[in-house]
Order: C-alpha cells, then sequence, then structure tokens
C-alpha cells in the first residue's frame, strides 16, 4: 500500500483536498466492495495540518485534520491543496510548508500542488528547471516570480521527476487518478473512476503528449530527445537524427535512451503518438482516419490496431467511453 498524505490549509477550497483524500481511499476498494468481492485498498490516507488544529474554509466549512505535518513518519504521495487566492500572503503565512514538502520530496515521496498550491511547491524549488502548470489566471503572476519553472497553463496535469501540478480546481481529481493510474495500473484507476461516476483524467488541452513517458531520470541529452519527440511526433523522426542532435553515436545514443526511458526511441514515438491520438479523441470530434493521420500514420487499419494494443479499446470505443459529451450521445443514438 501506498501512504498518501492530503496538507490541510486555510483559506482554501476544501474539494481540492477533499477529493484526493476520497479518490485515493475508494482506489482498489469501492469498485470491489459496490461487485461484492473482498476491498484492496491501494492506499493509507491520512490528513494533516501544519499544527494539527483545524483548517477553516471562506465559507464556513471548517476541517479537522489526523495530524499535524511533523507527526506524518512517511509518504509516498504527499498533495497540497489550493489555499486562497493571497497567494503572496499565504506563502508568508504558510512558510513552514515547503521547506517540509522539500524533505519529503528527498525521502522519496511524489509531492503534487493543486491549483494554487503549485507555488508551495515551486517555492521549496522543487519545480525549479522543470515543467509545472497553474490555473491560467495566476500563472503570468507565478511565471514572474519562478522564471525557472516551465509553465504550462494550458496543461491540466503536468510530472516531472516526481513533482507535479494541476491547474483548477476540478484538476484535483485528474491529478489524484493520474497517480492511481500511475501507481496502480490502467484497471484500478478506471474502476476507481467508474465506481465515483467520473471520468478519467484529463491531462492536457492541447492535442499533443506531454504525459511522462519515462521515469525520473538525470541524462539531460535524453531529457532533450524526449522534448522534441513529444513537439515533433507526426515525423518520422529516426534514432540517427536524435543521435546527430545529441551530439552521440547512433548506438551510444540507443543505449542511453533505452537505460533512461526504459524504451527504444521508436517505441517511445509510438507512445506519444497514442498519447496525443487519446487527447484528440477525447477534446474533439475529428474522424479516426484524421485522428491517425495528425498523429503520423496513414494507414487507419494500422492505427487502430495498435491503438487497442496500447488501450484495450478500438478509437471509437475509447471516444464512446472519454469524448466529449455531444460525441457520446450521438455514439448512443446510432446504437440499435
Amino acid at each position: 500500500m501506498f501512504d498518501v498524505t492530503v496538507v490541510l490549509l486555510d483559506d482554501g477550497l476544501s474539494s481540492t483536498a477533499i477529493m484526493p483524500v476520497e479518490i485515493f481511499h475508494c482506489a482498489g476498494a469501492l469498485w470491489n466492495a459496490l461487485h461484492g468481492r473482498p476491498a484492496e485498498p491501494a492506499f493509507r490516507v491520512t490528513t494533516a495540518s501544519l499544527d494539527g488544529g483545524p483548517v477553516r474554509s471562506p465559507y464556513g466549512l471548517d476541517l479537522q485534520p489526523a495530524k499535524a505535518m511533523a507527526d506524518v513518519e512517511h509518504s509516498d504521495i504527499v498533495i497540497v491543496p489550493t489555499s486562497g487566492l493571497q497567494w503572496n500572503a499565504k506563502l508568508l503565512e504558510n512558510s513552514v510548508l515547503p521547506p517540509w514538502l522539500k524533505a519529503q520530496y528527498e525521502a522519496g515521496a511524489y509531492v503534487a500542488g493543486t491549483c494554487m498550491g503549485a507555488a508551495y511547491l515551486a517555492e521549496a524549488g522543487l519545480l525549479d528547471g522543470r515543467t509545472g502548470t497553474t490555473h491560467w489566471a495566476i500563472s503570468g503572476q507565478f511565471a514572474a516570480r519562478y522564471p525557472r519553472v516551465n509553465w504550462r497553463p494550458d496543461l491540466f496535469v503536468t510530472e516531472d521527476s516526481r513533482v507535479l501540478c494541476s491547474g483548477g480546481v476540478y484538476a484535483a481529481i485528474d491529478v489524484s487518478l493520474y497517480l492511481v493510474e500511475k501507481l496502480c495500473g490502467h484497471e484500478v484507476a478506471v474502476q476507481c473512476a467508474k465506481a465515483l461516476l467520473l471520468p478519467m483524467p484529463r491531462t492536457h488541452q492541447s492535442g499533443y503528449a506531454m504525459l511522462p513517458l519515462s521515469p525520473p531520470h538525470g541524462d539531460e541529452k535524453i531529457r532533450a530527445a524526449e522534448a522534441y519527440l513529444q513537439v515533433a511526433y507526426r515525423d518520422d523522426v529516426s534514432t540517427e537524427t536524435l543521435a546527430g542532435q545529441a551530439n552521440l553515436g547512433a548506438r551510444t545514443f540507443a543505449r542511453r535512451f533505452k537505460a533512461a526511458t526504459g524504451r527504444h526511441p521508436a517505441a517511445y514515438l509510438q507512445a506519444v503518438r497514442i498519447e496525443t491520438a487519446k487527447a484528440m479523441i477525447e477534446r474533439d470530434s475529428d474522424p479516426i482516419q484524421a485522428v491517425s493521420s495528425a498523429v503520423g500514420y496513414d494507414d487507419v487499419a494500422f492505427f487502430r490496431g495498435l491503438f487497442k494494443r496500447s488501450t484495450g479499446m478500438t478509437p471509437a470505443e475509447y471516444r464512446a467511453h472519454f469524448g466529449p459529451m455531444s460525441v457520446r450521445r450521438a455514439h448512443e443514438a446510432e446504437r440499435p
């Protein structure tokens, strides 16, 4: 089981803390209970405030944590909720939080900031040189204060070396389900989402993939190659091209790429294309042929087979489950 600590802060929107608590609590358990099977909970969830005392919300709902942050012995995941619009003042008020987060991260935890909560990760230095996101309305302010962060307000969820961010209130659900899927697998995440009548996590708003397709690693040349593939996924990018950009021999590059990412370059490109196609299907109503071409596959039959091997569903089935509401309704109306 994974240990999850959800931090409670004054003056934030309670749902950015409560929804993660409920999702992690239900993962592996609620679906089984609904089907009369023994629960197999995947996470132990606790809540903590700065001093162990209750926290107030701006609308009269106070929350009592289980413990103080100092009493948290171990966390595999730490979730930081939003804590109000006056984020500069809140950083001062909650100044003990960033060093605590840094210590949790250095002990091996995934650390996730929801909405304005990303400021605490940036203040701790965890986002320096990494990609993050936050609510679009404050992204400019964050970019000015934390220029070393690659802010991507167009994304719902980002992950970079165990540091995660999500933009907006609802994205607390996205990042929680994202972590369930990452740590427990797709089946457990889908079961959790279905049991709670939630959609699977939205990861990005545009039609290209920025998902972490590899474990955290420190090979900067390979990180640069990954970033290039996430932009140039439509092209047939060869290992030789990537190796040349990295000033490495093709064999050396391929060996380092596999060691860092767990995939060969061609397999990585394929994974990027599939994740991009999933995002397009979730967002738009474009024909599957157009999706296939957009991600670099002119042979739509080959694309359909590849997509099903990757997701367990055909593109049409995936759209019926996760596409826009208008498209899902049209699909249902076409059924006999």
